[in-house]
């Protein structure tokens, strides 16, 4: 019997090294896959961004370039009829200068000859007038024209700046990740050595019972040692464990750096055995709730923070056993206790 209580105990010795290394690296999958999530959703959101800056940059240049086109086609028209303007004055020279030497060669038809001067001299001041709105007008549409040449160019560099912004936000996201998983993978170094020498120190406070147990990164104590049958009020036997409990959870507070976010969560269980539902508890919730946070009242009352401890109920919904013996309803019937982040 001695020896098989030895290769027991260097079982459980090695389970729990063992047990703290998969919680370790399930710790750190869980925080890369977050980081990756909250990376993959703010660069999502800057590509958004940049998307409909983009769009709205591509309508502008559209815009403005149906705006340069008509501008060009209207310039068009102008230098057209600025043109047709100056062939017509033209014209009208060539039939001034017959009519004069008509005058000089045939004095008898001199009045009219005038007349005809008179009028065309009068048409030539009006197509001149309106050949000097055209080059205006003509001058006009350049204008306009350097002015989107400029809007188009400064909309150009706009949207390289947007791109180089761009640029610049994912190469910090990539860095933010780098440094946050340097960070994750500290703290879950640092978490996991304070949870090894608290099991330890446990270890030492529970030594010598074979009933208390430890199952993957938790102490398991029987709800059997802590508390009557039906009720939430803790066993005065097991209350010198439960003080030397809390001074371990207070050193623990001495020991973790602030910045540190840990409690101590304290889950109570019940069998899969209906409750009366006649008493004060209605439910297999209200009594492991209740037995939680009856344990928790207990370590603040010994001077444990309130905020490094979380009460947790689990009803009959995560048995260690399957079973409807009285073995597998004694282990189910039970308290937990786990060191982990808040």
């Amino acid at each position: 019997m001695p020896m098989a209580r030895a290769r027991r105990l260097q079982r459980a010795d090695y389970w729990p090294g063992f047990v703290d290394a998969m919680a370790t690296l399930l710790l750190v999958f869980v925080f890369l896959l977050t980081v990756f999530f909250v990376a993959q959703f703010f660069l999502s959101q800057e590509i958004s961004g940049r998307d409909e800056v983009l769009n709205r940059l591509n309508a502008q240049i559209a815009e403005l370039t149906e705006l340069l086109a008509l501008e060009r086609t209207n310039s068009r028209d102008l230098t057209e009829t600025v043109a047709s303007l100056q062939a017509s004055l033209d014209s009208a020279s060539s039939e001034r200068d017959r009519l004069q030497s008509l005058l000089s060669s045939n004095s008898g038809a001199a009045g009219e000859a005038d007349a005809k001067i008179s009028s065309l001299q009068s048409d030539l001041v009006s197509e001149k007038q309106v050949s000097q709105r055209a080059l205006a007008q003509v001058e006009l549409l350049n204008q306009q024209l350097a002015a989107l040449r400029r809007q188009i160019a400064a909309l150009e560099d706009a949207l390289e700046a947007s791109e180089t912004r761009d640029r610049q936000s994912q190469t910090k996201i990539a860095d933010l990740g780098k440094r946050l998983n340097v960070a994750l993978a500290q703290r879950v170094q640092e978490l996991s050595r304070y949870r090894s020498d608290f099991f330890g120190r446990l270890r030492e406070i529970l030594a010598g019972r074979s009933d208390i147990e430890v199952v993957g990164d938790r102490f398991v104590l029987p709800a059997s040692v802590l508390f009557p049958t039906g009720t939430d009020d803790i066993t005065p036997s097991f209350r010198p464990q439960l003080d030397e409990l809390a001074g371990a959870i207070k050193e623990l507070e001495a020991e973790i750096p602030q910045e540190i976010n840990w409690v101590i969560r304290v889950d109570g269980h019940t069998d899969k055995r209906p409750i009366s539902g006649t008493g004060r508890f209605q439910s297999n919730w209200d009594l492991s709730a209740a037995r939680a946070i009856a344990v928790v009242r207990y370590l603040i009352e010994q001077g444990v923070s309130p905020q490094h401890l979380v009460a947790a109920g689990f009803g009959e919904y995560q048995p260690l056993v399957e079973g409807d013996t009285e073995e597998a309803y004694a282990k189910n019937r039970r308290i937990e206790l786990k060191l982990t982040e808040r």
